[in-house]
Order: structure tokens, then C-alpha cells, then sequence
């Protein structure tokens, strides 16, 4: 092992100085690496900051309200309410429907309550500072039924552990990523099936602290939402008019979107897409369009069990006199394997984002010019046959 690892580690050192000493390109890359290590050296001094600046905070914090439920306090009814009602919107869908009355520190609590939210509403209120009693009132219901109090919001999760919340704080990914990287060393030097799974437990915490994406999105299995999000603008010197034309017919997509190989349309709200992916991995889903307001918005989503979920919106609005059209375009995606996916494909050159600036590129030139950048043209790509531009 130690052997083929001198070997491996030889080879790399050799390619890396034969990439960097190159004569003809050597000098820029030499370049270029030095600016991304002057970024990183950069973005490691402020992520420095951050943590220790929320550790700072959070110490703090606690000192201070260790000191507070030491300390005993003459609070009055009034404070204690507020402090109630502010303790309630964390454990409680429908405050509103719960009426608080306070006297001498002793709580009655009237109104109406769902069953799923009942004991922690109840706990969290005995827990409140200067709470001596809870006289409990409520009617409990397990669904809303004809109350109208109980009607519409969302079940209210309550306070959850740091680990266990969707965005982890800057203190809470530093300590993450203390222990994966931990877990990553033991399991380097231990080998065997522990040392696998180390390595493997160890990966997935690091990602996640430097990440700050959950594992369901990070790894693509029953993640919840898209995992990667694409906000762009450009403005497009063309009327509103041609513009959300180009865009309504979805048949245009592969004339400018240079990962879209075919999208053929059946009626008017429904289309399948057939998306070259990273390795020349061909993906195929159904989309329908979901809103669709004339010349100002169109929005479309992939159908339930698409194998790559995704969604876009694209908002029109005229500017310069109505000459040209200001696009806000949204574009999200869930790849297969999640963020994972997401960075395979970044490493085979599929960035996402890059890709969208050069597809609007194209787009403003198929509708400005009449012909897309010729160093941007894909042989692949279908010639355009619009409309000439205006003049």
C-alpha cells in the first residue's frame, strides 16, 4: 500500500509540474492558480471571522441566560405575557386562536388547539421565565374541522436541535467539520469495513458543513426540495412581444441552450425535453407549463417521477421605452444524487451556471442579430429560422 501510494503520489506530482511548466500555457496557468489561492487564503480568513464571531455570540448568550435563571427576578404580568406569546409562535400554528390571561405569574389559557401541537404548546409555555402556573382550558381537536380559529397555517415543528435544522449556524459547522474531518483521518489509518464506513460517514459530514446543504438534498435520496437554484437577468434589446414568443414556443430551447437536444410540445401546456447531460448522458422527462400570463410571466415544472426534477419561471417586463425586455429567469434542479451529482457534473465541465450565461448569450444574439456568436455555436444546434431582427 505504502508503495503503490509513493507511486500514485508520484505520478500526480509529475503531471501537476508538467501542467504548470507547460511552455506555451504554462505561464497563465502558473497565473491562475496563484489568484484562486490568493481567494481561497481570502475566503478562509472570513469564514474564520464568521465562526468566530457566532461562537463569541453564543457564549455570550448562554452566559447571560444561565445568569438570568439563576438570578430570581419581579417580573409583571404584562412581560410575562409577551413572553408567552413569543414562545408560542415557535410550537404553535394558530396564536391567534389561544387566549393568554396572566395574573401574579399564574397563566389560564382558553381557546382551541390541534392535537399534534397541544403538548408542546403546553411545554414550552411552563418553561417560560416567571410562569409560576398553567391552568390549561383548551379544547383539543385533531383536525380543524368547522373551527375557523384552526383553519389554513402550517404545523409548527418547535425548537429543534442545531444538528437537526436544515441551516446549520457557522459555530455548528466548524465543529461538523472538525469531526468528519476526524472521521475521515481514523479512517484512513484504520482500513476494514470500520474504516469504509468511517471514511464514508466522515465524507458526507464534511460535505454537509461546508455545504450547509442537507443530506437528503446532498445526496439526492427523498430530498424535499430542488437542490440547485439558477437566478439570472439580461435584458434583450427586442419587444416584449417577440420576446415571450421566442420563449412560448419550448421547440426554440435547443437553438440557444446548448445542453437541450430536443423539446417537442403536445397541446399547450405539456412538452418533453430530451437534455444532454454530463459523460453525454442523455436525460428525457414530460414539463408542463404551470402559470402563464401573456408578455409578463411563463413558468413550467417537470411532472411527478421525472428522473431530473426541475422547475423555471421567467418573468418579461418592457424597458427603454418598450425597445427591449428586461428577463428575470428562475431555474432550478434536482440531479440525480443531489449535490453530489451536482459536483460530479461540475467536475466533467457541466457547470450550470456558466452554462446559462453562455445559453442567454446566445439567446440575445438569436433575437438581436438573427444568428447566435460563432464560437458559440454547437454543431449540434438546429440553424435558427426566426424572424429577422428589427430594426
Amino acid at each position: 500500500m505504502g508503495v503503490l501510494g509513493s507511486l500514485v503520489g508520484g505520478v500526480g506530482l509529475g503531471a501537476g509540474l508538467m501542467y504548470l511548466t507547460d511552455p506555451r500555457n504554462g505561464r497563465r496557468r502558473r497565473a491562475v492558480v496563484h489568484d484562486k489561492a490568493l481567494h481561497v487564503v481570502h475566503e478562509t480568513g472570513e469564514a474564520a471571522e464568521v465562526v468566530v464571531r457566532d461562537i463569541v455570540h453564543r457564549t455570550r448568550g448562554f452566559v447571560f441566560e444561565t445568569l438570568g435563571r439563576m438570578r430570581r427576578e419581579e417580573v409583571d404580568d404584562r412581560t410575562i405575557e409577551a413572553r408567552i406569546r413569543s414562545a408560542l409562535g415557535r410550537v404553535c400554528s394558530h396564536t391567534h386562536a389561544i387566549h393568554v390571561s396572566v395574573q401574579q405569574g399564574r397563566v389560564r389559557l382558553d381557546g382551541v388547539a390541534l392535537e399534534a401541537e397541544y403538548p408542546r404548546i403546553l411545554s414550552r409555555i411552563a418553561h417560560v421565565r416567571g410562569v409560576l402556573d398553567v391552568t390549561d382550558n383548551l379544547q383539543v381537536f385533531e383536525q380543524p374541522g368547522g373551527h375557523p380559529e384552526l383553519q389554513g397555517g402550517s404545523i409548527r415543528p418547535g425548537d429543534r436541535p442545531e444538528f437537526l435544522q436544515h441551516n446549520w449556524s457557522p459555530a455548528a459547522r466548524f465543529v461538523a467539520g472538525l469531526g468528519g474531518a476526524s472521521l475521515l483521518t481514523w479512517g484512513l489509518n484504520r482500513g476494514g469495513v470500520g474504516g469504509l464506513g468511517s471514511l464514508l460517514l466522515g465524507s458526507l459530514l464534511t460535505l454537509r458543513s461546508i455545504t450547509n446543504i442537507g443530506l437528503r438534498n446532498l445526496t439526492g435520496v427523498g430530498g424535499r426540495r430542488l437542490a440547485i437554484d439558477v437566478h439570472k437577468n439580461i435584458i434583450v434589446h427586442a419587444p416584449v412581444k417577440e420576446v415571450f414568443g421566442f420563449w412560448r414556443a419550448m421547440e426554440n430551447f435547443p437553438r440557444f441552450m446548448s445542453h437541450v437536444e430536443e423539446v417537442r410540445t403536445s397541446g399547450e401546456d405539456r412538452s418533453h425535453w430530451r437534455v444532454k447531460g454530463p459523460a453525454g448522458i442523455a436525460f428525457e422527462w414530460d414539463a408542463i407549463v404551470t402559470r402563464l400570463i401573456p408578455h409578463q410571466v411563463l413558468a413550467w415544472k417537470s411532472v411527478e417521477g421525472s428522473t431530473v426534477e426541475n422547475a423555471g419561471t421567467i418573468h418579461f417586463a418592457p424597458c427603454h421605452g418598450g425597445r427591449s425586455t428586461r428577463l428575470d429567469i428562475r431555474m432550478c434542479y434536482h440531479p440525480p444524487a443531489g449535490a453530489l451529482g451536482h459536483a460530479f457534473a461540475r467536475l466533467l465541465g457541466a457547470d450550470p451556471k456558466k452554462q446559462m450565461d453562455d445559453d442567454l448569450m446566445r439567446l440575445k444574439s438569436l433575437i438581436e442579430a438573427g444568428k447566435a456568436p460563432r464560437e458559440q455555436v454547437s454543431p449540434s444546434m438546429p440553424e435558427w429560422t426566426g424572424p429577422r431582427p428589427l430594426h
